[in-house]
């Protein structure tokens, strides 16, 4: 029982660390070289840390070597077209100028339903408001409204934008976020100083955080009865 304890835990800090070195995309953003890597590699980390009988390493060398197919694979994708091609893909357009592409439907597999759940995904309910629909090689469907249904932006209506800049976390669940405080040029004398407008202080403050218009927020931690 031990022995399988500790193996799941080795095994699990294997998988997390390949998985971190494989980069921070969304699993509905995988490419499918990527998507098929991520599957053997949890494939071949259930077996050995469930069987006794099979060397740990057997579970650890292949999802090493499957780290560094991915890296060469990723590095011949970035410096080669045709060979991100073959790959990769290429994105196809479902919806070109307004009409549907049949074509295109049939050759992805899509039927005309699950082409409308994709534009209902993307907050269109309407196929009369789309002037194209791409289907991106992640799986994904982008799409471009026609020009007259797109909403107006600020620079449309000539109303001049303030800039907002960036959130920064000051304090996570009662720990300073120095490396944050040091960004906007502040210290922790001055955070005292803010947490002390909200009747807080760091260690029992669950979130404080300001925004590029030096707003600041801040909630206290609930007390403990």
């Amino acid at each position: 029982m031990l022995i399988t304890f500790i193996r799941a835990i080795i095994l699990y800090i294997v998988v997390l660390i390949v998985m971190r070195l494989m980069g921070k995309r969304e699993i509905g953003q995988l490419q499918p070289f990527e998507l098929a890597i991520s599957i053997m590699i949890a494939d071949l980390a259930s077996v050995p840390m469930t069987e006794l009988g099979i060397p740990i390493t057997n579970g650890i060398i292949p999802i090493l070597a499957l780290l560094i197919m991915y890296t060469i694979i990723s590095f011949l994708n970035m410096k080669n077209i045709n060979i991100r091609r073959i790959i990769s893909g290429q994105p196809s357009i479902l919806i070109y100028r307004g009409k549907i592409d049949e074509e295109k439907l049939r050759k992805e597999r899509i039927t005309i339903n699950e082409l409308q759940e994709r534009l209902r995904q993307n907050s269109i309910f309407s196929l009369s408001d789309v002037e194209y629909a791409i289907l991106e090689t992640s799986g994904q469907v982008t799409i471009i409204q026609k020009p007259e249904k797109k909403n107006p932006t600020m620079q449309d209506l000539n109303i001049q934008a303030d800039y907002e800049g960036i959130p920064y976390d000051l304090v996570i669940d009662g720990k300073v976020m120095s490396d944050n405080l040091k960004a906007i040029g502040k210290d922790m004398i001055w955070l005292e100083k803010q947490l002390k407008n909200f009747d807080a202080k760091p260690e029992n403050t669950l979130i404080a955080t300001i925004d590029g218009k030096n707003s600041f927020f801040c909630q206290k931690k609930l007390e403990k009865k």
